[in-house]
């Protein structure tokens, strides 16, 4: 199987978010001694709640499910046509106290879940609470009460009873009303004597909102920005406005008020003393990935960011501070030949499963799914999924379709909404390939010989569209079918999920397919998609323009692109030299080309947008170099590059 996926550590003291390049929202992250923690949202997948684990932050391994499975009625099984997409686990509170490990969960329609365990490999206990709260975050202060905080637009706090389960009568207080700015998504925290709740906020763009306190009551004082208009770069892809066909979609402009910036997380201090900080955010159809910055305190707020450009978070920076060097490691194995007698914790089931239905031991080296009664792929029981990986992937499925009954459809499907598949039907005349767009509502078929088929489909999360595939012999692969779109949408509030099937559209149980193994190929498993060309001549051109940096008479300047030497100053960092002059930034911003030793005046951070094109962070400003698209001015000011690159900060570089 292949063992190369993303990981966040670039191997030279730096990391590039995200942290993980597959769907992890709404986080929440604690440290208990040396190890740090992190759950988030699972919303209808089973098991649920997953608990990683780290000593870098950047480098994390899989613990445990905090949840098998939930099963709280037919919608949870997705019986008597009902289901709970986009319902189910979301925005758990992660904490420790007194040596036990407590995760409390949202439900939809019911009330919230509070799980604990001495260890956090498990046993984990289920206790319901007795009401419901949206987005809730718990303190256990330092006098042994403990607080709640939640809600949605305006906030709200009161003390838990001594079970955890419910409100003390007469505290619930309503801290801020919806015009105060916090929004929801709470993370509430006692640090140094003071009280401070973070929050997510969508109004005006995607935001992070905190408060603080000298007292658990209040009064707080609100900074509407800790974090803002971070996004990296990306811009905003198609999004489906109806749920159902005919789908209905839109697409936000290139810039549209950054559309898909950090906006859900909070804050953590490392045994060294470092406060980090974690966040969420949008990256279109592949879902929403966690991101780690750097925090830096002033006048007592935890801005994300560095000290002179205060609410954005470099993509790419050094790694937190740790006692002992941390080897590079992921939480998940994403190929698999199931010849294991367990399931990779990477997969969880759509919805509750039914256990006898499903074996890894009927064929040992199979996975074999039996055909349960459904209309489609969207309502079909035990299907197998794993979050689909950016920035682009391809997964392969090898299916033996001989045991297939007639009306039996079994593959490999993209679950979203809309959906699309690729699979295997059996019909009175025989076998059939078939791939379906729900989309277009677009079917194409095609004979199949013999009972074995590689089916695949390459997605690429940049331009938001991927391709069938399938093979006969897995060394050659017929293209099927129409390129289909992927979008975000925020209907099942996850990314696009890898879905093995099985399913009968007659009404009746069929027969079965074995799934021989899926490979998940990665071409980028890094933050760079090209190597920093260290020691090497390079030409750097704006990007989407003729013009670069020249360096000629003694000065920069923008114009025909000339060759400048690039000088390794480790930590994934560089000066840019031409003879034995350096590109030179000054406090204000700006670029000159000057002789000398090179320093921090002369250093960059060598970033990559998502999309793969080269920002360059100074240094001496925390900003970014760039050619104003208008004046042609050259100077280090940016605070980001735009998704529409109207700052002029994006570069190509070229031998």
């Amino acid at each position: 199987m292949s063992a190369a996926t993303w990981t966040p550590d670039n191997g030279d003291g730096t990391f590039t978010n995200p942290l993980f390049y597959d769907e992890f929202s709404d986080p929440d992250l604690i440290r208990v001694g040396e190890w740090f923690y992190l759950t988030g949202t699972t919303m209808h997948a089973m098991p649920g709640l997953p608990i990683l684990r780290s000593k870098d932050l950047v480098n994390w391994e899989f613990v445990a499910y905090a949840l098998d499975k939930l099963d709280l009625g037919p919608a949870y099984r997705l019986e008597d046509g009902r289901n709970i997409y986009g319902q189910g686990i979301w925005a758990p509170s992660f904490r420790y106290h007194d040596g036990k490990f407590y995760i409390f969960s949202n439900v939809n329609d019911q009330t919230t879940q509070m799980f604990t365990a001495t260890d956090p490999k498990g046993p984990w206990t289920r206790t319901p609470m007795k009401r419901s709260f949206h987005d809730l975050s718990v303190l256990f202060d330092d006098d042994g009460k403990v607080y709640v905080v939640w809600g949605h637009q305006d906030m709200h706090l009161a003390q838990l009873t001594d079970d955890l389960t419910d409100v003390v009568p007469g505290t619930e207080r309503v801290l801020f009303a919806a015009d105060a700015g916090m929004g929801e998504g709470a993370h509430f925290y006692k640090i140094d004597g003071k009280y401070y709740i973070i929050s997510a906020n969508y109004a005006g763009g995607f935001r992070m909102p905190a408060a603080r306190a000298d007292h658990v009551l209040g009064p707080y004082e609100v900074n509407r920005a800790i974090s803002l208009h971070e996004d990296f770069g990306m811009a905003p892809g198609p999004r489906l406005k109806t749920p159902k066909p005919p789908f209905d979609f839109w697409t936000p402009g290139p810039a549209a008020s950054h559309g898909l910036a950090m906006h859900q997380g909070g804050i953590v201090q490392t045994p060294e003393g470092e406060w980090w900080g974690f966040s969420m955010m949008d990256f279109n159809s592949v879902g929403r990935l966690l991101s780690l910055s750097p925090i830096t305190w002033k006048d007592g707020w935890p801005y994300f960011g560095l000290q002179s450009n205060l609410t954005r978070t470099p993509r790419t920076w050094v790694k937190p501070k740790t006692a002992t060097p941390q080897p590079m490691r992921v939480p998940f194995q994403r190929s698999d030949d199931f010849s294991a007698p367990r399931l990779q914790p990477l997969w969880q089931w759509n919805h509750v499963p039914v256990d006898d239905k499903w074996s890894l031991s009927e064929r040992p080296g199979f996975l074999r799914l039996h055909a349960l009664p459904a209309t489609s792929f969207y309502d079909a029981r035990n299907t197998l999924t794993q979050r689909a990986i950016g920035p682009m992937s391809t997964p392969t499925v090898l299916l033996d379709a001989s045991s297939l009954k007639p009306g039996d459809t079994a593959g490999l499907g993209l679950l979203n909404l809309p959906y699309a598949t690729l699979g295997v039907e059996k019909r009175t005349a025989g076998l059939d390939v078939v791939f379906y767009d729900q989309r277009r509502d677009h079917v194409v078929r095609v004979k199949m010989t013999g009972t074995r088929i590689w089916l695949r489909a390459d997605c690429d999360f940049l331009t938001e569209r991927a391709r069938f595939s399938y093979s006969f012999d897995g060394v050659t692969f017929t293209p099927i079918g129409n390129e289909v779109v992927l979008v975000y949408q925020t209907f099942t509030f996850q990314g696009v999920r890898y879905g093995l099937f099985s399913y009968n559209a007659t009404g009746a149980e069929g027969g079965f397919a074995d799934f021989d193994s899926i490979q998940v190929y990665q071409p980028h498993t890094h933050g760079l998609m090209q190597p920093i060309p260290y020691g090497r001549s390079i030409r750097l051109t704006s990007f989407r323009a003729t013009t670069g940096l020249a360096a000629g008479h003694g000065r920069l300047a923008s114009g025909a692109p000339t060759r400048f030497e690039i000088v390794d100053r480790r930590l994934g960092r560089v000066a840019l030299r031409s003879g034995r002059r350096y590109v030179t930034v000054a406090a204000d911003g700006a670029v000159t080309l000057e002789a000398g030793q090179s320093g921090t005046a002369q250093t960059f951070q060598w970033i990559e947008t998502p999309t793969g094109e080269l920002v360059l962070m100074s240094l001496a400003t925390d900003r970014f170099l760039r050619i104003d698209p208008k004046t042609r001015d050259i100077r280090a000011d940016s605070p980001g590059p735009m998704p529409d690159d109207s700052d002029g900060a994006r570069f190509i570089w070229s031998e």
